[in-house]
């Protein structure tokens, strides 16, 4: 792999998707920029670290390691705080802690129907390639 700090957005992208065949044992052809891991990929909470575990030893290298740091790539213990989930559904506060803690996904069809368990759903390849370009451009 050429030194990661000098990815285009296609290297980025080719290399995101091994980590997601191999990790999630999916075929080339479904891992779309669009594809949602959970809704389409069939992605299960379990998978979210075993995907960052790969990640991050793909985009490492000797001189720069590529730590993800927990609730950095995927939404974790969000229920435990009242002020962002209450009755199964994020809150305006939630939303906004959101959108600022994952800038790489894109919430808009989210914010119509704030529900808990669709959170995931909004997780695509490409918001895994965003958020791989944004870390290595750090």
């Amino acid at each position: 792999m050429p030194d990661s700090a000098v990815l285009t957005h296609d290297e980025i992208l080719e290399d995101v998707r091994e980590v997601l065949i191999e990790a999630l044992v999916v075929d080339t052809e479904e891992v779309t920029p669009e594809a949602s891991l959970t809704a389409d990929l069939q992605a299960e909470s379990i998978d979210f670290l075993d995907i960052v575990f790969r990640l991050e030893k793909a985009f490492s290298t000797q001189d720069k390691p590529f730590k993800i740091e927990q609730g950095e790539l995927f939404p974790m213990n969000l229920l435990e705080n009242p002020d962002w989930v209450q009755d199964g559904t994020f809150t305006d506060a939630g939303m906004e802690m959101l959108k600022e803690t994952m800038p790489h996904v894109d919430f808009s069809d989210f914010e119509h129907d704030r529900d808990i368990d669709k959170v995931a759903a909004t997780i695509t390849v490409t918001s895994i390639v965003d958020f791989v370009a944004r870390k290595l451009a750090k």
